[in-house]
């Protein structure tokens, strides 16, 4: 049984994604092949049409901050999301997501579309994909190639001669063999429904000039039973005086219609149906302009998006069937004139799409209370308010969930009100999201939780917490010890960003703080009681607050998901390069890909690399390899790892921004926080639950995302 499945092989420092990036992700996942969707650059979905769903949980104004500060209490959230990334820093991703923030680049809009002078222009890939472009290909070609085959014919319940259902229908007698320079003829008629079914009331015919050759009243043989006067513009009035019956009207077309006619309407089968004639050679404007799964365009939109008229006007009383039968025919005659790529590039989905949305917008408009932004929307260039692929969901009739906090003007999206609790959010998302091809539940912790002082607090623990992972202390040693030993020791375990000596003890020790949390550990681990710089040494980490549970934290970090088959490994020489290292380790069974860190300002490579294996017990046996192993004269060491490529940046960072404020200069804000940090932790805690109780009642296939937007 196929199931659908994501795979992102992005390692390192590649973990880094744009909004883009993530927006592709979701079109790709909510529309798929069949909308001129692609796979995502960056990722691959395998069997999306497979996919039940696609769930955008959004922590709102919660950022990476609050993932790494709440680590532990994330429980079921880092244990089960496999793929985490980090997203560079944007506008409001959810305004953008609907169509609302204009910050999109054009080619992320609903059909991938590019955008010159407001018109709509697919790429030349797409192309390839359009259903037009797939039936016809893309050369020019004479008018035999569009006319329907007799197996079209007969899918399309054409009347057929020879048919049993088609017994003492006319035959049009026109049999001349048909060539590129046959003449073509518009055909559109009026019905009205009787205790007989459709019949025909009104008959028009064009002529390739556009000239009408028979426009005609026709009087039913049956009863009238419903006159369809919105649509036929017939009345009862109109008929009384008619005489012509449809054996006249067969009569006249028979003689009218050279012998090799080819007939031009739009679905036409229930033309010549309703006229009870047979007639071999028909091109159907409605099969003409492919469509993907079997849908067709209306004739009133063709004519106004391919020929800009506007035709079956609300203002008359009904359809006029010779201006119908004229539309048709002058759309034949422009696809055959310009030939498929030409009319693929006029991307008519989208141009559809577009103007589905017009009419939803104006609708709402109506709706709405003054000062809205939706009418703000509608005063807005064209080509600013492309849909995005939510509104092509709704126009498919696929209509998004939207519950939460933040109240959006979107149209058409559920919203909840923007003080509903998470609890009342959780019941009808429970409710809600199965049903739902495409779901955006939004949590918010409460506006009390986010002051801009409150994060800045909550910036400050988190710094102070890695810089005391990051660093250990280590000693005694002798009074004349040699520092440079101790340093080439040490640096063996990974990079250091500052090594010191303690001279406020009896005896010398030294503080070393490393750049990678990995690097830390396998100090602690390798070193605590070996003999370095003729002395035997205490290797610790500092003892604070907030290195109480450094041992879990370590453990839980070790065991997350995304570092499940990958090592540490450390004492590289940082003259060799990735391919050097991608030799050194080609014999290590199972290895999928390696990860050699830079310096992110000089760009200068590390003395330590990740590996990544296909699973977990080939990363084991790699580590019983590595240890103790020598490569070009350096002896390396290597554990498990505990930093993901987003964790590294992030730490990273972190360290440079706090090198540039010269250290801790929030201590009150910080000694304020206690009691709210207790607050925060239950909080997040119930969050993380939440998202448990949701995930589990996600139909099997579903694509399911948790965004931590941020405050900015």
């Amino acid at each position: 049984e196929k199931s659908s499945r994501l795979s992102a092989a992005l390692f390192g420092e590649d973990c880094e994604i744009s909004h883009d990036q993530l927006y592709e992700l979701l079109k790709y996942a909510a529309l798929g092949k069949c909308h001129n969707a692609t796979q995502p650059s960056w990722c691959r979905i395998y069997h999306q049409s497979h996919l039940a769903g696609v769930v955008v949980i959004v922590l709102h104004e919660m950022s990476q901050l609050h993932f790494y500060k709440f680590y532990l209490q994330f429980r079921h959230l880092r244990k089960v999301f496999r793929h985490r990334f980090t997203l560079t820093p944007s506008t409001n991703f959810l305004a953008s997501l609907y169509g609302e923030g204009g910050n999109l680049k054009p080619q992320n809009t609903a059909q991938g579309l590019t955008s010159t002078s407001g018109e709509c222009i697919p790429k030349s890939s797409d192309l390839q994909c359009d259903p037009i472009i797939r039936k016809y290909g893309g050369k020019k070609q004479g008018l035999t190639r569009y006319t329907l085959t007799l197996e079209e014919q007969k899918k399309n319940d054409y009347p057929i001669k020879g048919s049993p259902r088609c017994k003492g229908y006319v035959h049009t007698e026109c049999d001349r063999p048909r060539t590129d320079s046959s003449p073509l003829f518009g055909l559109d008629c009026e019905m009205c429904l009787t205790a007989k079914g459709n019949e025909v009331t009104r008959v028009s015919l064009v002529d390739a000039q556009g000239r009408c050759l028979l426009n005609e009243l026709v009087k039913p043989e049956s009863t009238v039973v419903n006159y369809r006067t919105r649509f036929s513009g017939i009345t009862k009035e109109m008929l009384l005086p008619v005489k012509t019956r449809l054996p006249d009207i067969q009569t006249r077309l028979k003689k009218m219609l050279p012998r090799d006619a080819v007939l031009v309407g739009h679905s036409l089968n229930g033309d010549l149906q309703a006229l009870e004639m047979i007639h071999p050679s028909v091109i159907d404007t409605s099969l003409l302009f492919a469509r993907n799964e079997g849908r067709r365009f209306k004739l009133k939109f063709l004519a106004k998006a391919v020929l800009g008229k506007e035709i079956q006007s609300e203002q008359k009383l009904g359809h006029d069937p010779a201006e119908d039968a004229r539309a048709a025919l002058e759309l034949a005659q422009f696809f055959i004139e310009q030939g498929p790529a030409k009319v693929a590039e006029l991307n008519l989905e989208m141009l559809l799409t577009t103007e589905k949305l017009a009419e939803v917008s104006q609708n709402n408009a109506a709706l709405q209370p003054q000062g809205r932004s939706i009418q703000k929307q509608l005063n807005e260039p064209p080509h600013l308010s492309k849909p995005c692929f939510l509104d092509c969901l709704q126009v498919t009739g696929q209509k998004p969930l939207l519950l939460g906090r933040q109240e959006l003007d979107s149209s058409g999206l559920h919203q909840s009100n923007s003080s509903t609790p998470n609890k009342q959010i959780l019941q009808r998302a429970l409710e809600d999201v199965p049903l739902s091809t495409f779901s955006i539940i939004q949590f918010s912790l409460g506006p009390e939780y986010i002051a801009s002082h409150l994060l800045a607090g909550l910036c400050e623990k988190v710094r102070s917490k890695l810089t005391d992972m990051l660093t250990i202390y280590a000693g005694p040693f002798e009074e004349s010890f040699c520092l440079k030993s101790v340093k080439k020791e040490f640096g063996r375990c990974g990079p250091i960003q500052c090594l010191r000596v303690v001279t406020e003890t009896n005896q010398p020790y030294v503080c070393v703080q490393y750049e990678v949390l990995e690097a830390a550990q396998l100090a602690v681990e390798s070193l605590d009681g070996a003999e370095v710089a003729g002395s035997c040494i205490k290797v610790q980490r500092p003892v604070t607050a907030a290195t109480l549970d450094c041992d879990v934290l370590i453990k839980e970090l070790e065991l997350d998901v995304e570092n499940e088959g990958v090592i540490y490994v450390a004492g590289l020489k940082k003259s060799l390069t990735e391919t050097d290292l991608q030799e050194e380790f080609s014999q290590l069974k199972d290895l999928e890909t390696l990860f050699l860190p830079k310096d992110l300002q000089t760009g200068k490579h590390r003395n330590c690399c990740f590996l990544k294996f296909q699973n977990s017990q080939s990363a084991v046996e790699a580590l019983e390899v590595i240890n103790g192993w020598t490569t070009k004269g350096s002896k390396l060491r290597s554990r498990n790892a505990l930093a993901s490529g987003h964790l590294w940046r992030w730490i990273w960072q972190m360290n440079h921004s706090n090198a540039k404020r010269g250290g801790n200069t929030l201590s009150e804000k910080v000694e304020q926080l206690s009691d709210t940090e207790q607050e925060l932790r239950k909080k997040v805690k119930k969050l993380d639950q939440h998202i448990k109780k949701l995930y589990r009642r996600l139909q099997n296939n579903t694509l399911c995302v948790v965004l931590f937007p941020g405050v900015n």
